[in-house]
């Protein structure tokens, strides 16, 4: 058996301005929306945007009924991350560093498992993190 490829699927609250996020902030092209669901798209990468903004856990919490029932509540909007290789990691660093998506905690750097990275949060606070590999 071999595997081919892998696409992450990351929680958003609202579809339509997480797409256009993607598209606007990070370069990806929108491929597919519909309600609850959209397909990105950026060179080879894809990501699934799926809707989680099930607020009825609300109420459970205050009925000591179990929260999770339709497992798309809000609370798992930017509970998620990716990690996506690229090539020419400085430039796109230098890139997306004006237009504010870079994580503020993390910096472009070397890491001691061979690669150059940093992290950049979408509109929920998913973690995307943009590599290259150096060994």
């Amino acid at each position: 058996m071999r595997m081919l490829n892998a696409i992450p699927a990351l929680p958003v609250k609202d579809i339509e301005k997480s797409a256009i996020f993607y598209r606007d902030k990070l370069g990806f092209t929108i491929n597919h929306v519909e309600k609850g669901f959209a397909i990105i798209s950026c060179h080879e990468v894809e990501i699934h945007l799926w809707l989680a903004d099930d607020e009825g856990w609300k109420a459970g919490m205050q009925s000591n009924i179990c929260p999770v029932t339709s497992g798309a509540e809000s609370f798992i909007s930017g509970t998620a991350s990716c990690r996506i290789q690229v090539v020419e990691i400085d430039k796109l660093y230098n890139f997306f560093k004006p237009l504010g998506v870079c994580h503020k905690n993390t910096l472009l750097g070397d890491r001691p498992w061979g690669s150059r990275e940093f992290d950049a949060l979408d509109l929920d606070g998913n973690l995307i993190t943009f590599f290259q590999r150096t060994q």
